[in-house]
């Protein structure tokens, strides 16, 4: 007895308690819609998202209703707390008009409107945006709440996205058919500044009216910027998620650079190009298959893999080409007109973005079938590159050029202001027959070349990189046959003069040939220069300066039989790495009646060595 007596107290209490909170939830939700509470709601509001709200117009809740709304103005929104404390958005009027709520369903939003809105949209190196819904260091992307209808338009939008290389600065509007009983396409349309240049782009989508997060939901997209156009076809996997996409894309116009205006990657001048592909979006990983980039006469395809979690950016790349000429890219190629000197010279001036070098990792293959530099032909060419946040290395690098076998090998740490490079080429039986100025006169010298180069430096380009090294350049002919009128015009006496004006080719042994220069700060001195064939020991001295890649180099012929009328004449190498010339040092000339050629063989086993 004593036992019920207590229950039912025990319930009456209950029942009382209840009553109370459904009064007070009552007065709580009358309190709001008059406009009590306002600072709670707002701390409320600003504690779910993370960000700090001001609302310096009127706030209006109503909660009463089959569809609640929420209406304020002249709304300020800050940044989260994962990236730099600042406004993300300034809104004169927003209106939020919820579904019915009901229990176990995620929260839908029936409409909402924006009007007078700008946003200052920002994003650092390592990933942190402050239009992320949760802090990235903690939790991964997550979908969008459902929207089935949205307006805004002409938002002013300030882009600063440091991790992508992108800033914009123009209007956005967004909006569907709202009021219409018939579904209509969801459009996203933007014009403005894009890194410098006028861009302008849309996209269209399903009805938002009609989107489920069970169904895919499909995208167009096209963009224009300075003479490139890029279009877009797809869908999300899940309507309102971003985290994961399928898309085809495909791009033209008259420079691949300009591509950076769209994309926010910086890439090389070439011609007028050809870009397609298919991007699918996981998450953080993006992964671009079924590349193919053409320009000019040259091709490039494969796929690359984008991994951007944790603040990096890892890449994973396999590319190859049929075809690759180096005269298809550059500024030349894309018809800008830079310094006219810059076409004399033979090492570029281009920079990497270091940024981007230290951001990440990065691993990629790329093998062509054929690469085409200036005369100098390589064929089945590969490479693998890989970077870890700075240290890049280049290794190895293989190919077949005029028959014989290059290994190379570089690297460079780009974690300096002024990154420092190593570089070591070997080539072995290259062959002198295959490089023929003339394709209807013979070789002018035939055997089997061993290179070997080993360079170390610092500069951020490889023109820099070369006017500051150090280090050592070799060159080794065993053996081979050169053109009588080439061997006896280096100690030019009328009979190898006549030779080569009757174009004789009569070919003499050559016993061996030795070149070795030494490196210093950019500046290469021959310290051995012996070409020994049977009638003349030639012998050479001389500099090549990287840093104005011009030669300096002298040649003189030394008979070994007896000459008459032997005019003694050196020969210059002037001009420059990519146009050397050579001529004769008049004004040391000589005329000797009789030259007892007394000059002996050289001893090859030693400079060979």
């Amino acid at each position: 007895m004593n036992a019920l007596f207590w229950l039912r107290r025990g319930l009456i209490w209950t029942g009382w308690i209840l009553l109370a909170l459904v009064v007070l939830g009552i007065l709580a939700a009358l309190a709001l819609e008059t406009g009590y509470l306002r600072g709670p709601l707002l701390k409320l509001l600003a504690e779910r998202i993370d960000r700090p709200i001001r609302v310096d117009g009127p706030l209006r809740l109503q909660i009463f209703s089959h569809n609640p709304r929420l209406t304020a103005e002249r709304v300020s929104i800050g940044s989260p707390s994962w990236t730099a404390a600042g406004n993300a958005a300034e809104v004169g009027k927003i209106t939020v008009v919820f579904a019915t709520p009901r229990l176990g369903q995620e929260l839908i939003i029936n409409e909402l409107a924006i009007d007078e809105a700008t946003l200052h949209l920002f994003r650092d190196v390592t990933g942190h945006a402050n239009w992320q819904l949760e802090n990235p260091d903690k939790h991964g992307p997550r979908a969008l709440p459902i929207i089935r209808s949205l307006t805004m338009m002409n938002a002013h939008v300030l882009l600063d996205d440091a991790q992508e290389h992108r800033q914009f600065d123009g209007t956005i509007s967004a909006h569907d058919a709202k009021g219409v009983d018939v579904a209509q396409p969801f459009r996203i349309e933007g014009r403005g500044q894009l890194n410098g240049r006028l861009v302008s782009f849309e996209m269209t989508g399903d009805p938002l009216r009609a989107a489920d997060r069970d169904t895919r939901y499909a995208f167009s997209f096209n963009e224009r910027s300075s003479g490139s156009h890029l279009a877009a076809n797809g869908f999300l996997q899940r309507a309102f998620d971003l985290r994961a996409y399928d898309a085809t894309f495909e791009a033209s116009g008259a420079d691949l650079r300009d591509m950076r205006y769209l994309t926010g990657t910086k890439l090389i001048d070439t011609g007028s190009y050809h870009l397609s592909g298919r991007l699918v979006r996981r998450g953080y990983t993006s992964s671009f298959t079924d590349l193919l980039i053409t320009s000019g006469q040259s091709d490039l395809r494969g796929s690359v893999s984008i991994d951007s979690s944790k603040g990096q950016m890892d890449v994973d790349g396999d590319l190859n080409s049929q075809s690759l000429r180096l005269s298809d890219l550059g500024a030349r190629a894309a018809g800008r007109d830079p310094d006219p000197a810059a076409y004399q010279m033979l090492l570029s001036r281009a920079t990497p973005d270091l940024a981007v070098l230290r951001r990440g990792k990065a691993a990629v293959k790329f093998r062509a079938r054929r690469v085409a530099a200036t005369r100098a032909v390589f064929n089945t060419f590969a490479m693998k590159m890989t970077n870890d946040h700075g240290e890049l290395t280049i290794s190895p690098i293989t190919a077949e050029v005029m028959g014989g076998k290059l290994n190379a090998e570089i690297k460079i740490d780009t974690r300096k202001d002024i990154p420092a490079a190593r570089l070591e080429v070997t080539i072995t039986d290259l062959q002198l027959g295959q490089y023929a100025a003339k394709k209807t006169a013979p070789p002018a010298i035939e055997g089997s070349l061993q290179l070997r180069v080993i360079l170390m430096g610092q500069g951020r380009s490889v023109h820099d990189f070369a006017a500051h090294a150090d280090g050592t350049v070799t060159a080794r002919l065993p053996s081979g046959r050169v053109r009588d009128s080439l061997a006896e015009l280096t100690g030019i006496d009328l009979r190898g003069l006549g030779l080569l004006l009757t174009k004789n080719h009569t070919e003499v042994p050559v016993r061996c040939g030795v070149a070795d220069f030494k490196a210093h700060d950019g500046t290469l001195t021959a310290k051995t220069m012996v070409l020994d064939t049977t009638p003349v020991l030639i012998a050479g001295e001389g500099f090549i300066h990287l840093e104005t890649e011009t030669l300096d180099l002298i040649l003189r012929g030394y008979p070994k039989n007896m000459r008459l009328l032997q005019l003694r004449s050196p020969i210059l190498i002037r001009g420059t790495l990519k146009v050397p010339s050579i001529g004769i040092q008049a004004h040391d000339s000589k005329l000797v009646l009789v030259d007892p050629g007394k000059a002996k063989d050289a001893d090859c086993e030693t400079l060979l060595r």
